[in-house]
């Protein structure tokens, strides 16, 4: 797949995207570990905190795909996942005991999104 990258091809076709999201996008346990090895016992927690951002940058992926302007509004996706999920991130973290200033839940965010570029694209994006 070009530079478009995956999830661009998801937000492409919304329907078709949301279904190939909720099927295939990375287990939040695989992120969790991932993300805080060292959290075991916090993992629900954190699971809740990683799902939030997942399900963020989807929709405002989404979003942006759906309105025909993808490329070149990596700080403009980033501002609104951290608008729209960021304080609940923080609040979640928080009760497992970790302390997220912005810059270290927009690095969350980031690696997210890493994780979710390089899942597999759905097969009727591609073949478009």
């Amino acid at each position: 797949m070009s530079f478009i990258g995956v999830l661009e091809a998801i937000g492409k076709d919304f329907a078709k995207g949301l279904k190939w999201a909720v099927q295939y996008a990375v287990p939040v346990e695989k992120l969790v570990a991932l993300l805080f090895p060292a959290a075991a016992p916090v993992a629900t927690v954190v699971a809740d905190a990683t799902a939030l951002i997942q399900s963020a940058v989807l929709l405002v992926e989404q979003k942006y795909a759906a309105s025909g302007v993808q490329s070149g509004t990596g700080v403009q996706k980033l501002a609104e996942v951290m608008t729209l999920a960021g304080d609940a991130v923080a609040t979640l973290l928080a009760q497992a005991g970790i302390t997220a200033s912005a810059a270290y839940i927009e690095n969350l965010v980031s690696a997210v999104v890493a994780v979710l570029n390089v899942q597999p694209a759905p097969v009727a994006a591609v073949a478009k």
